[in-house]
């Protein structure tokens, strides 16, 4: 029983206040987004673990972003609440006593050990934008050009491009003003340049700031919409945080990649949690703001779907989405609570109160957990705020009184995909709570991550000179066009660069593609030009002088390069070796016929199957669920009679019987099936035997009532059966994914260039 709701994709978040039932909602509901409210020490944080935890242990992934420090406690686990598993986190005098205080509070809400092992399998990365504590983040190496799902799309490019230069200008603290002429000039410069497919360094900003490559602003030329005096003192305020000692944590560490950051290679869900507690408020708009914009990139790249996909889960969210102001965040976040829903993606915010929230944003959330506010000025907020979302159960003076009297941990929550409201309390969570990290505690948690995960820094690598080269005074005459690197005395080493342009096209696998490339060959006079050993460059790319440098030596040739005609016979072998050894990598699945996409990677195409296995589970399981559903209603019926029949026989005694325990399986069938109250339907075989003597017609009453308990029992236990059923069919583990590679045609192959670089 205590397995099926995660079987059911239902989140278990705590127990009814009023019937002592589990309070299960389908994770599916949060694909209309969420909104956590409440006062300090209401129980936010552990509502909003327990709530990623239950995501966790769905294979469901999360970007959390974590302005207090607080949400890092997802990292504080315990497979088995071992004693020297706390250690760490409270010290060896009080770990034994923490260990089974925390083992006896997730027992008391009926969760096992076996839960927490399936939770700690989920890796969980702290990553630390601008420190070194945790997980470092590359996020001001490039400016990437965004895909062509955001350039593709006037209006989405717009607010990807706005947002984008309002963050940079808040970094370096200019406030944002659409009509300012620093705005105007960036957004113009940074479509120009990614229109050119430029991947933009910080460097090449402000190199492009002072020399753009454009002479016009809209109408008016350039020098007189933005002088360059004006452009040279914007490129020194950009140059200036560049300049400052601490601004090279913003380029160490790992790329922003949202993929790698919610799935692992082999498409199993991973959580990252953004702790930026120790940024300043520009450092932190302008990091929530560049992440928020590569998560709408990501976003747009993905299908359609109806189940939950991710989570992205925002601690604190006051000053990032408010009603009045226009921060760089407002734009992706409302961006993403109006367009998420469609591809799968649920939306969590936590605040205290929402006047924090944008009125636009409130009309996109569709569930609501309310706990404990202080003031009565709070309260009519929340009120007015939901303006009517409560609905008309309870009085607005109920409503204050009972959210003004909230206990801790207890909250209201009000659904559109509910049929009323609840109160709860939040479960006990798996993780221990020790509250916001310091610093060396996220260092000591990361250490091991940021091991594997961070790039080692190395020295930039030379070609090798050949082994035993014999060297040359005068550059050799060739007839293919030489490059020279190098000055004065400088010993030479020949390197082979080409340019490549593959075309794929296969209309029947939807392919048509071209790749370009850019290589180099280091050369060595005694072997033969080898192209398994190419290496990716851009030296082509490059400006390289023509002439020799003088007195430079020069290393032998292969004995090839002597003969006539020698760069249309390295063309002619590059192009057979292309034609031979070349080919689209791709990917596919027999049954059910399922292929990947050009250019797609094993990872991406592992997690689209997985993802379109998902949504095939989720539509069998809705048409068993439906089956089921009619059963259900069939036997709540039959209780329902049953019980009315012994408030005839014994009113006094019906009252004792119908409202004593209500049985799991009511509980959790009755949230899968439509969020139906279960408080008047229980069992009553504990008090049969006291009954049983005193009326006959009430003992026949109660074994009827026993008896169709037990046959919910069944009903439960055979629904959980196909469910498993169904699981196992669509576990990713039951295909196989094949390799294989598309040739491409040999009319279809260009060599772009090719040309000897003397390095």
């Amino acid at each position: 029983m205590k397995e099926l709701y995660e079987k059911l994709g239902l989140f278990y978040l705590g127990k009814s206040v009023d019937e002592k039932v589990p309070t299960l909602v389908k994770s599916k509901d949060f694909t209309t987004h969420a909104a956590i409210i409440g006062m300090t020490g209401s129980g936010k944080t552990g509502l909003a673990i327990g709530l990623l935890e239950e995501a966790m242990i769905d294979n469901i992934p999360a970007i959390v972003i974590d302005p207090k420090g607080d949400m890092g406690n997802l990292c504080l686990r315990s497979a088995d609440y071992d004693p020297e598993d706390f250690v760490p986190w409270v010290g060896e005098e009080k770990a034994q006593s923490a260990a089974a205080a925390w083992k006896k509070g997730i027992e008391s809400f009926d969760q096992t050990v076996e839960r927490s092992a399936r939770l700690s399998r989920v890796p969980v990365t702290i990553y630390t934008p601008g420190s070194s504590a945790g997980v470092g983040v590359n996020i001001l190496g490039s400016l990437d050009v965004p895909g062509d799902e955001i350039m593709q799309e006037s209006d989405l490019f717009s607010s990807y491009l706005g947002s984008t230069v309002a963050s940079l200008l808040s970094m370096i603290g200019e406030t944002n003003d659409i009509q300012s002429k620093s705005y105007t000039f960036l957004c113009t410069l940074l479509a120009s340049l990614w229109q050119k497919g430029e991947k933009i360094t910080l460097e090449r900003l402000i190199a492009a700031i002072i020399s753009p490559p454009f002479s016009k602003v809209g109408f008016l030329a350039l020098d007189d919409f933005f002088s360059s005096k004006e452009r040279f003192a914007l490129a020194t305020r950009f140059n200036s945080v560049v300049a400052n000692p601490s601004f090279a944590q913003w380029l160490e560490g790992v790329e922003l990649d949202i993929d790698a950051m919610l799935y692992d290679e082999n498409a199993n869900a991973k959580v990252s949690i953004f702790s930026i507690a120790h940024l300043d408020d520009a450092q932190r708009m302008f990091f929530v703001t560049m992440l928020l914009n590569r998560y709408v990139a990501w976003m747009r790249r993905q299908s359609g779907t109806t189940t939950l996909r991710s989570l992205l889960y925002m601690d604190e969210i006051y000053g990032f989405f408010p009603p009045s102001k226009n921060p760089p965040s407002k734009t992706p976040m409302l961006l993403l609570l109006k367009q998420a829903r469609a591809f799968g993606i649920g939306v969590v915010l936590s605040t205290q109160n929402p006047v924090d929230l944008d009125y636009k944003g409130l009309a996109n959330i569709g569930t609501w957990f309310i706990g404990r506010l202080q003031t009565r000025q709070d309260v009519d907020r929340v009120i007015d705020g939901l303006s009517g979302k409560l609905g008309s159960e309870y009085s607005q003076e109920e409503i204050r009184s009972m959210i003004a009297h909230l206990d801790k941990r207890v909250f209201f929550i009000k659904s559109a995909h509910r049929e009323r409201i609840e109160r709860f309390t939040t479960r006990w969570v798996l993780s221990y709570l020790k509250g916001p990290l310091k610093r060396d505690e996220i260092k000591m948690l990361m250490h091991d991550q940021k091991v594997r995960l961070q790039p080692i820094k190395s020295e930039p690598q030379t070609s090798k000179q050949p082994k035993a080269a014999q060297m040359n005074n005068a550059a050799p005459s060739l007839e293919m066009v030489q490059y020279y690197e190098g000055v004065g005395n400088t010993e030479l080493t020949p390197v082979l660069l080409y340019k490549t342009s593959l075309y794929y096209h296969n209309e029947s696998k939807g392919i048509d593609l071209n790749v370009s490339s850019e290589c180099e060959i280091v050369l060595e006079g005694d072997k033969r030009v080898d192209f398994t050993r190419a290496e990716p460059s851009d030296a082509l790319s490059r400006r390289y002088p023509t002439v020799p440098p003088k007195q430079a030596t020069f290393a032998e040739l292969p004995s090839e390069f002597s003969r006539h005609g020698i760069e249309k016979l390295l063309t002619k072998a590059l192009k057979d070796y292309l034609y031979t050894h070349q080919g689209l990598q791709m990917y596919r699945v027999r049954s059910p016929r399922f292929a990947s996409r050009a250019g797609e990677t094993y990872q991406a195409f592992s997690l689209r199957f997985k993802e379109e296995l998902d949504v095939r589970k989720a539509a069998e399981k809705e048409k068993l669920t439906a089956r089921y559903e009619r059963k259900e209603a069939m036997l709540r019926r039959q209780l329902e009679r049953a019980q009315i029949k012994v408030e005839k026989e014994e009113s006094d005694v019906a009252a004792k019987t119908t409202d004593t325990l209500v049985s799991a399986g009511l509980a959790v069938l009755g949230a899968f099936f439509g969020g139906r109250s279960s408080s008047r339907i229980g069992s009553t075989v504990s008090k049969g035997t006291r009954i049983a003597k005193e009326k006959r017609d009430v003992i026949h009453a109660q074994e009827a009532v026993a008896e169709l308990d037990r046959r919910y029992e069944r009903l439960r236990q055979d629904l959980e059966q196909q469910i498993d059923l169904i699981d196992a069919k669509y576990s990713l583990e039951n295909y196989t994914i094949e390799p294989y590679k598309v040739r491409p045609k040999k009319r279809d192959i260009s060599i772009d260039a090719i040309a000897l670089l003397w390095r």
